[in-house]
């Protein structure tokens, strides 16, 4: 049972990361293990589209970027997925060509092992696998 709050605030349902081209990155998230779930029509001329991993509750928004003003791309987002094997999860995204980080990082307890990856708009992103 959730508790009730005075804002009503429940939970993180969607967090975007600014997508120039939806498509490039639709096929970059589900070659991550990502899957689809809404990519629809929205307003004359945009897409809304999220993709989620496939246990998640919380998504990302591919969002295009906004007409004016400064680059959106190239973001440390400060997105953290988890992933349960991080060294199977490194080699994976290494065989896909994911600009990944040099090494999976070990500091040691209480920090779990991480790496770093960056998307096709150089948008950053963490993997992580708790303990």
């Amino acid at each position: 049972m959730t508790a009730k709050t005075a804002s009503h605030i429940g939970e993180i349902n969607l967090v975007i990361v600014v997508a120039t081209d939806q498509d490039r990155s639709i096929r970059f998230y589900e070659s991550l293990g990502f899957e689809k779930r809404t990519d629809i029509a929205f307003g004359d001329r945009y897409r809304w589209v999220e993709v989620y991993p496939p246990n998640g509750t919380t998504g990302l928004a591919l969002a295009p970027p906004p007409e004016e003003g400064e680059d959106q791309t190239g973001r440390q987002t400060g997105i953290a997925i988890t992933s349960d094997d991080i060294d199977a999860s490194y080699a994976h995204f290494k065989s896909l060509n994911v600009d990944v980080d040099d090494q999976v990082q070990r500091v040691g307890d209480p920090v779990p092992p991480m790496f770093w990856f960056r998307d096709p708009d150089n948008n950053t992103l963490m993997v992580v696998q708790p303990g």
